[in-house]
């Protein structure tokens, strides 16, 4: 589960900075202009439990078995005195992205949590106007 946790996040971070904006946003959900121009998707399944990489007619399932999945959108402005970024008011200020999860398997026929909360932080490093 840790070796998916890391590919997951590797393939999110590389498309991420890869992108020139975001253009849609929920907690659940990112859509970002592609460096091509195509819209790339990043998508939690609360039901499946699952996070899908979706572009053109390619889906990719990234992580299964997780159990909660949340997406935050920041600016890149320091908040004075720490290391935390203000929130972004809007899709146009959002230069940050923070995703958290926490993936859980069955052993034995019981749910267990076998892997710590996974957070990061990632900049959108081609970020272009809207």
């Amino acid at each position: 589960m840790e070796t998916d946790s890391r590919n997951a996040l590797d393939t999110m971070t590389k498309d991420i900075r890869q992108a020139t904006y975001l253009t849609a946003f929920t907690t659940n959900s990112l859509t970002f202009n592609d460096y091509d121009g195509l819209p790339l998707v990043f998508t939690y399944s609360p039901t499946a439990k699952t996070l899908s990489k979706i572009k053109g007619s390619y889906t990719k399932v990234l992580l299964t078995g997780c159990d909660s999945l949340t997406f935050s959108i920041f600016q890149r402005t320091p908040v004075g005195g720490s290391d935390a970024a203000y929130p972004a008011s809007s899709t146009a200020t959002a230069k940050m992205i923070q995703v958290q999860w926490l993936c859980s398997r069955k052993i034995l026929g019981h749910t267990a949590n076998t892997e710590s909360v996974q957070t990061a932080k990632i900049v959108i490093r081609k970020k272009k106007s809207i």
